[in-house]
């Protein structure tokens, strides 16, 4: 009788993430119908813009991303770059960039004069010092946005009690895009978007994205700046955290740029999201373990095991099948208008298979690949490894 109990149980436990996928469907309902409700920018808020972007390395398309930050509609702006020496292979590219795009302000800086782990926070401390305007707008050098993007991302600033902005990304459709690009773009789509969107529906915008944060001077000075974080990993999360403990709202866009990933094969990806979701763990341990309740797949499977019939099966499968391709269907095609989404979607089980086996095996590590080393966070810090 008691077992009957715990199977019961266990039965209904592995309902839990079925109502997490219901709440995210309706948290990406209300998230996108903003578009359609939202009022035309102003144009008379168009405050001067300096455009934060630390650079290490070439990406893809490089030149392309950078450009399109020449060709925006938008009175007043200027492009600030910092790379860590000369001899980056960025450099010839941001040469020819102000070369091409003489009407824009372009400024390579070289070195942040600090030291610490987290280069690129380094480099952001390094361009706020130099960026010429208050309004600041920060984004990775992978990305790639349309001439509205200044004057879309600035104008919820106008707002007082808005305090950061930042939005989504979505993967440039290419040609020849890699099996783990594919596996990236679906797990973006399906998981970690419909997540973040779900995060703002419950508990408000506490968090920033990399590929664009837009804040002014007085907003980051109010924290220490990057200055203050410069040991710290995870710094676009923490960007939006430190400006929403000080009250202010951090705005999440129903809009979206682009990124030209680079994932030549499942391993180097598998790596950065293990280091991510490792990072997650120390920074938001009570978050990080109530995902367990979020990965509908191993239920499924749980269910089927302790009670194997076939009408289990279909009902747990057939609502898990149903609620995830609907998920990722509304967030992909219908939010963020990504083409080609039906090819990709047999990869949703793919992923979800790989991100429960990555949650498993962050529990078992203490330590993280940074760049050219190796790190332990402690305290929310970055403490090198011998």
């Amino acid at each position: 009788m008691l077992a009957r109990h715990i199977d019961d149980v266990v039965l209904a436990i592995a309902t839990f993430p079925f109502i997490y996928y219901l709440i995210t469907l309706y948290s990406s309902w209300r998230f996108f119908r903003q578009k359609v409700k939202a009022p035309p920018v102003s144009p008379a808020f168009t405050p001067p813009v300096s455009n934060l972007k630390p650079i290490r390395g070439l990406d893809p398309d490089a030149y392309e991303n950078f450009a399109s930050l020449c060709r925006q509609n938008y009175p007043q702006y200027e492009l600030l770059f910092c790379v860590s020496n000369n001899d980056d292979p960025a450099v010839p590219v941001l040469e020819q960039l102000a070369r091409d795009f003489p009407e824009r302000t372009i400024r390579i800086i070289v070195g942040s004069g600090r030291t610490g782990p987290n280069d690129k926070v380094a480099k952001l401390a390094r361009l706020t010092e130099e960026a010429q305007y208050e309004t600041l707008v920060i984004n990775d050098s992978d990305v790639r946005v349309e001439p509205d993007y200044f004057r879309t991302i600035v104008a919820p600033l106008r707002d007082p009690n808005v305090g950061a902005v930042t939005c989504l990304y979505a993967s440039a459709e290419t040609e020849g895009e890699t099996f783990a690009e594919k596996i990236h773009s679906v797990g973006m789509i399906s998981d970690f978007f419909p997540s973040i969107i779900c995060a703002r529906q419950l508990d408000g915008v506490k968090f920033a994205l990399g590929t664009t944060i837009a804040t002014t001077r007085a907003q980051l000075a109010a924290f220490g700046g990057y200055d203050a974080i410069v040991n710290r990993p995870a710094d676009d999360l923490l960007i939006g955290r430190l400006i929403a403990d000080q009250g202010k709202q951090v705005e999440l866009l129903p809009y979206s740029v682009l990124t030209v990933s680079d994932y030549g094969s499942l391993y180097e990806l598998l790596q950065k999201r293990l280091r991510w979701i490792v990072v997650m763990r120390y920074m938001r341990p009570g978050g990080h373990f109530g995902l367990i309740f979020t990965f509908g797949l191993p239920w499924c499977l749980i269910a089927i095991a302790v009670h194997p019939a076939l009408a289990v099966a279909a009902v747990f499968l057939g609502i898990y099948m149903l609620l995830r391709l609907a998920m990722t269907l509304f967030v992909g095609a219908a939010g963020l208008r990504q083409r080609r989404l039906w090819a990709k979607l047999p990869l949703v089980i793919v992923w979800d298979a790989l991100a429960f086996f990555l949650w498993l095996i962050s529990f078992t590590r203490s330590s993280i690949r940074w760049r050219d080393g190796k790190y332990r966070i402690r305290g929310g810090q970055l403490v090198p490894v011998p």
